[in-house]
């Protein structure tokens, strides 16, 4: 395991609906994080098409000198996506872990407006909880 920099969520039309810093590394304006996200959106959506493989959803992984990003695509269309360091393990079981703590906080919650910015407080709690664990995973601490 390794750190995690950035984690976003794209709404089914593009929009980011939740972006958040957990590091020194890799902090993003505001400017930059909608760039990023609508820019994902767009490769993610036309990799899709253009694959020779039948039944490709997307880019789920793009691998550069300094970061990976990795990307989950939910049935509704949502996705998840986080940058970290090269070569990070386990990265597809927190963005699971990530779905399953949206589904619970954000969807579940009655004043949440589905395809919104995400502002729920229990959400950022336990997310900011699981990249900690994670991270302490990792340290050995």
């Amino acid at each position: 395991m390794s750190t995690i920099y950035n984690i976003f969520v794209i709404n089914k039309s593009g929009g980011l609906i939740y972006y958040k810093d957990f590091g020194s590394i890799a902090k993003l304006d505001t400017n930059d994080s909608l760039r990023l996200a609508s820019v994902w959106h767009s490769l993610h959506a036309i990799s899709s098409q253009l694959s020779p493989v039948t039944g490709c959803t997307g880019i789920e992984l793009l691998e550069a000198d300094t970061f990976d990003l990795h990307c989950f695509q939910t049935a509704t269309g949502t996705k998840f996506f986080v940058t970290g360091e090269t070569g990070a393990a386990g990265v597809d079981l927190l963005l699971k872990s990530i779905y399953e703590l949206y589904s619970d906080y954000v969807l579940k919650n009655p004043f949440y407006e589905v395809e919104m910015p995400i502002r729920v407080e229990l959400w950022d709690l336990n997310l900011a909880t699981l990249i900690r664990q994670r991270e302490r995973t990792s340290t050995g601490k």
